[in-house]
């Protein structure tokens, strides 16, 4: 087995060799990666040989590409692949084709070859390293036939450097057993999932189902009977708490978790890595005999997407005394009031305003996340260190004309709602896109009773705008409400808006943002600071103590609240021991 400090030691040469055959016939990368020695780490490695890619640039990325036989293909059935191709291809079946199937790939292949010039590039060993089966590999093949050329372009490179990270995993004999675990976890919570969205494949928790309670319920074992926890306890809005108490029983507790719900259809890992993560590193501790100075608080809070119930943050701003118990009365889709939905999951209503926590017994509120967006997928990240939570403001707006015939009414008679709606849109992206982490989406709109052959009396729209400062944020909505004035004045049209929801910036305090840098530089890897565009119960916490958030990447472009949202079992754990790495540093200052 390949070690650090071998491949330190080791000639230009021997480097080159010692390398051969991560990144298929292609020498080159690793000859021009060969001068950034020493590493420190073998994520670092990892990190050095994806930028050679990267800065070679796009011939060299396309010539890498072909450099990679087909799936199931010529190079397969004359038996030339590579050793590491052939057994990759063995892992996922693709060496055992019926002929339906094998004919399926080959159509893909052509296919895909005719759109885009270069071979189609799958990781067929997949997110935990086991191998894809050859359903998943057809279904990702078809889908991705669909891409624009150059997200596929990209699409295969973040592949391609895949690939070589299990190789190079196989050549060091690293076997990432944390981010198996987690990666094992987050599968086994999967499984439930709401009827009606559980019968088709789809992953839906939503607030105080059965599904629900069922999550909670295998929270609440892990901790227990796998990872240590000293007490568990699922509490009076169905927070899982685990608390693994510290070395002194007065010192104050470090605060983490993040939610377990999920939106409709959506990922397995939004939410769920912020309490998978943790429970981990408090395993990893049970397991060493370990306590540290303070006592470590994981929660899996209850509710943060407000798919059930229009109120959110139910888990999270209960520990914040921010609960509000009018909410009690609220229905769902089916008329079931949230108080009757919590006392039939056996919860004591009565004890909601004592789960509000005194911020004075706490050092703060840590929380992981994938980061649901592209960026860290781009830069081939693994983790980001998150500056702040975008401050947001949600309305709800219509325009209103006059309707008309579509085909008696002259262009500059009509009062046509809907492209006076299209008129702020374009507007609101013009004025988000001048200015850096600013950003405004119209992401509804409606033509009620609308027909092909009438001018459009009546537009309802949404607005969300964001920003990393609320003053950011408040003087773009300013300017987007006076252009709404000015257009509804200059077409005829009046109009509504309605402010639903307004939520505070969240900046990452500076002591635990430094502490989540130094955890980050501690693997070898790069720090790189970025805001976030979503919102996480980090920003309820934010409001009685310091907070600070890491991102780990998701794959497939980082898309989220998604069934394509996937995680690989080296970035988590990387995330564990990061996290793990945070727990130290606070351990050392305590001490």
């Amino acid at each position: 087995m390949l070690t650090l400090e071998q491949i330190n030691a080791s000639t230009a040469d021997e480097f080159v060799a010692l390398l051969d055959g991560c990144y298929e016939h292609s020498r080159w990368i690793a000859q021009r990666a060969a001068s950034q020695r020493p590493f420190a780490s073998l994520a670092q490695l990892k990190l050095v040989l994806a930028k050679t890619v990267r800065d070679a640039g796009c011939d060299a990325q396309r010539a890498l590409i072909r450099a990679h036989p087909e799936l199931a293909g010529k190079a397969m059935v004359s038996k030339t692949l590579t050793a590491e191709s052939t057994d990759e291809q063995r892992k996922s079946g693709l060496t055992d084709c019926t002929p339906a199937e094998f004919d399926r790939i080959q159509q893909l292949n052509t296919d895909y070859n005719a759109k885009f010039g270069f071979p189609f590039i799958l990781a067929v060993r997949g997110p935990r390293g086991l191998g894809l089966n050859k359903a998943e590999v057809i279904a990702d093949f078809a889908r991705r036939l669909g891409n624009h050329p150059d997200f596929e372009l990209a699409e295969c490179l973040r592949n391609v450097h895949r690939i070589a990270e299990i190789r190079l995993d196989d050549k060091f004999g690293r076997s990432p057993d944390l981010g198996n675990l987690v990666w094992d976890w987050a599968e086994q919570l999967a499984r439930h999932s709401d009827p009606g969205h559980a019968e088709r494949g789809e992953l839906t928790v939503t607030y105080l189902t059965d599904a629900h309670r069922a999550c909670a319920q295998q929270l609440a074992h892990w901790m227990s009977a796998e990872c240590g926890f000293d007490e568990v306890s699922i509490d009076a809005v169905g927070n899982v708490v685990g608390l693994y108490h510290g070395s002194d029983l007065q010192r104050k507790r470090l605060l983490t978790g993040s939610h377990y719900d999920t939106v409709r259809n959506g990922g397995k890992y939004d939410g769920r890595l912020g309490i998978l993560v943790p429970m981990a590193c408090v395993r990893e501790l049970h397991r060493q005999r370990r306590r540290l100075p303070f006592g470590l608080e994981v929660l899996g809070f209850a509710e943060e997407e407000g798919q059930r119930y229009k109120a959110v943050f139910l888990g999270s701003g209960a520990l914040t005394g921010q609960f509000d118990m009018a909410w009690l009365d609220q229905k769902d889709a089916a008329g079931i009031p949230m108080r009757e939905a919590m006392r039939h999951a056996g919860l004591r209503i009565e004890d909601i305003p004592k789960l509000q926590r005194e911020p004075a017994n706490y050092l703060g509120f840590v929380e992981v996340h994938i980061e649901q967006g592209p960026v860290l997928n781009e830069l081939d990240l693994p983790l980001g260190i998150v500056t702040s939570i975008n401050g947001s403001l949600r309305y709800a707006g219509e325009i209103v004309g006059m309707a008309s015939h579509a085909g008696t009414t002259p262009m500059d008679r009509r009062r046509d709602a809907a492209t006076a709606v299209a008129e702020l849109a374009l507007f609101a992206e013009k004025r988000a896109s001048a200015q850096a982490h600013l950003v405004a989406t119209m992401g509804m709109l409606e033509v009620p009773n609308g027909s092909i052959n009438v001018v459009p009396g009546r537009c309802k729209f949404s607005l969300d705008i964001r920003a990393t400062t609320d003053e950011v944020r408040d003087a773009c909505a300013a300017e987007v409400r006076a252009e709404l004035q000015k257009i509804c004045e200059r077409r005829g049209l009046h109009h509504s808006l309605e402010e639903t929801m307004r939520t505070a910036a969240a900046p990452s305090a500076a002591a635990w943002q430094q502490r989540w840098e130094r955890a980050v530089q501690a693997l070898g890897l790069p720090i790189y600071r970025m805001p976030s565009g979503a919102g996480h119960d980090a920003m309820k916490l934010h409001e009685v103590m310091p907070q600070a958030m890491l991102f780990m990447r998701g794959l497939n472009a980082g898309i989220s609240h998604n069934p394509l949202e996937s995680i690989t079992n080296d970035d988590t754990e990387l995330c564990v021991r990061a996290f793990g790495e945070l727990l130290e540093q606070l351990s050392t200052e305590l001490s």
